[in-house]
C-alpha cells in the first residue's frame, strides 16, 4: 500500500562540500557562544527562526567567509535546523515522499520510498553529532539514552515513531530508525488505484466489519498493516462507541465517539509502565462497541481473545506473520505469554471461535503492498484450526521493469459468515466469490 506522499515530488538534496560542513560547523559553534539560547524558549518560533538568521548574517560578514548567496541561505537554514530541530533530518523529514529513514551511521543514511529503499547523500557531522540528536528526540518525552540504557522508543511530534540504539549494542556507532506517521489515510478508492486490493476484496472486508465480524490483519514489517487498518476502522458506524489501544498512537479514527489509548514505557527510575495489557483489561470497563488494537504483540492476546467471545465482537487488530497460518499460530504463542497454563486445543478453541477473518498482507519486490489472501476460519477439526480462503493474489512473474505480474481472484469459497452478514442486512452478491474482478491484473 503505497503512501499518498509518494506521489508527491521528491526534495532534491544538495549535500555540502567538505569545506562548506566545516564552515556550518564554524558558524554554528559561533552562534552558540554569542546568543542565550534559553531566550529562544521565551518566544515564538518565528521569531527565533529571524533571531537566529540575523546573527548568523552577521557572523559570516564578521568572519569574512568566502560564500556566495545561495550557500548563505542554505547554510543559515542548516544551522536554523540545528538550534530549532533534528539537523540533518530536518531535511528528510520535510520531504512527503518518504516513509521510512534509516540511519546507520552518522555518514549512512538511507530513505524508502515506495517501498524501496535508496541511499541519500545527507550526513552528520560525527558520531557524536548523531547521538546529540537522538538524545534531543529521547528527552523531548522523557526518555534518556546513555550506556545504562542504550536502546529507547521515542516519537516525534509529528506522530512519527523512533527506535534508537547506541554503543555498546551498536558496534558501528548510534543507529537511529524513524517510520513516518501518515498524515492523511489512504482511502479505498486509492488503495484498489493502487492495486493493493479489489473492489470484491474492499465490498467484503465492508460488510464483514459492518457486521460486526472479528477481522485479524496480517503481515510483514512495513507492510501497510496499519493504512488497511485504519481504512477498515472507517467503515465501523459513527454510532458505535470505540476504544482504541496502540503503542504508538496511528490510527486516525473519524467517528465521533472515539477513546484513544496509549502504552507508556518506564520512566527514567524505572516506573510507571502501562503495557496492553493493562490498556485492554481496561478497556473492556469502559463499555466499549468495537475494541480495535493497533498491533498484539504479548500477553495482551489472551484479553483480546476473552473480550471477542464474550461479546466484544467486530473487533479489530494486527500482527506480524508471514501467512494467515503462521498468523494463528503466533497468536497461539503470544497467548502462553500471559503466563496461564492452558492446554493448546483450548487455545485454538479460543482463537478459533473469537476470529473471524484474517487478512494477509505483503510488501512484494517491486515495492507495493498488496493484500494477498483473505481467508475466513471456520472451526476446528480436531486439534487443528480450519480455515478456508476466500480471496487471493497469484503471482505470474515478473515483468521487465521489475514489476510483479499477477492477479486477484475469488476461490469460488462462499463464507460461512455469509448467512449471518445477511441477517444482519447485509447482502454480499454470490458474483463476489465465484469469479476474479475484470481488471484485476496487476
Amino acid at each position: 500500500m503505497e503512501n499518498r506522499a509518494s506521489m508527491a515530488p521528491a526534495v532534491q538534496y544538495q549535500p555540502l562540500s567538505a569545506e562548506e560542513q566545516e564552515i556550518k560547523i564554524q558558524l554554528y559553534d559561533r552562534l552558540l557562544s554569542v546568543m542565550d539560547l534559553s531566550l529562544i524558549e521565551t518566544i515564538s518560533k518565528e521569531q527565533a527562526r529571524q533571531q537566529i538568521s540575523d546573527i548568523s548574517e552577521q557572523l559570516i560578514n564578521d568572519l569574512h567567509l568566502p560564500i556566495n548567496l545561495s550557500l548563505r541561505k542554505r547554510l543559515i537554514k542548516l544551522v536554523i535546523d540545528e538550534v530549532l530541530g533534528l539537523g540533518p533530518l530536518e531535511t528528510l523529514l520535510a520531504d512527503p515522499t518518504i516513509s521510512d529513514i534509516l540511519v546507520n551511521s552518522f555518514d549512512r543514511v538511507y530513505v524508502e520510498r515506495k517501498g524501496k529503499l535508496e541511499a541519500v547523500n545527507i550526513k552528520f557531522h560525527s558520531n557524536a553529532h548523531l547521538l546529540n540528536i537522538i538524545d534531543r528526540i529521547v528527552s523531548s518525552v522523557g526518555r534518556r539514552i546513555d550506556e545504562s540504557s542504550p536502546m529507547v522508543d521515542a516519537r516525534l511530534a509529528d506522530g512519527s515513531r523512533v527506535n534508537a540504539i547506541i554503543p555498546p549494542l551498536a558496534l558501528d556507532g548510534p543507529s537511529l530508525s524513524i517510520r513516518r506517521f501518515a498524515v492523511d489515510k489512504l482511502t479505498a478508492k486509492e488503495l484498489i488505484d493502487y492495486g493493493s486490493i479489489t473492489e470484491s476484496m474492499v465490498e467484503l472486508l465492508r460488510g464483514a466489519v459492518k457486521g460486526k465480524l472479528n477481522v485479524l490483519v496480517s503481515g510483514g514489517t512495513g507492510s501497510g498493516k496499519t493504512t488497511l487498518l485504519n481504512m477498515l476502522s472507517g467503515y465501523i458506524p459513527s454510532d458505535e462507541r470505540i476504544v482504541t489501544i496502540e503503542d504508538s498512537a496511528e490510527l486516525q479514527l473519524q467517528q465521533p465517539h472515539v477513546v484513544r489509548l496509549e502504552t507508556r514505557p518506564q520512566n527514567i527510575e524505572g516506573r510507571g509502565e502501562v503495557t496492553q495489557r493493562d490498556l485492554v483489561k481496561n478497556c473492556l470497563r469502559m463499555r466499549p462497541d468495537r475494541i480495535v488494537i493497533g498491533e498484539v504483540r504479548g500477553g495482551e492476546a489472551l484479553d483480546m481473545l476473552t473480550a471477542m467471545n464474550t461479546g466484544h465482537e467486530g473487533s479489530l487488530t494486527t500482527l506480524h506473520a508471514n501467512s494467515p497460518r503462521d498468523a494463528l499460530g503466533r497468536l497461539e504463542y503470544m497467548v502462553c505469554m500471559a503466563g496461564f497454563e492452558m492446554p493448546v486445543s483450548n487455545i485454538r478453541t479460543q482463537i478459533a471461535s473469537a476470529i473471524d477473518i484474517v487478512v494477509q498482507l505483503e510488501r512484494q519486490e517491486d515495492g507495493r503492498r498488496r493484500v494477498t489472501s483473505i481467508q475466513e476460519i471456520n472451526g476446528m477439526e480436531g486439534d487443528i484450526i480450519t480455515m478456508s480462503e476466500i480471496f487471493r493474489f497469484s503471482r505470474e512473474g515478473i515483468d521487465e521493469n521489475g514489476n510483479i505480474k499477477g492477479k486477484f481472484a475469488a476461490t469460488g469459497v462462499i463464507p460461512g459468515f455469509h448467512t449471518k452478514l445477511k441477517q444482519h442486512g447485509i447482502d454480499l452478491p454470490y458474483h463476489l466469490f465465484n469469479c476474479g474482478d475484470p481488471f484485476a491484473n496487476f
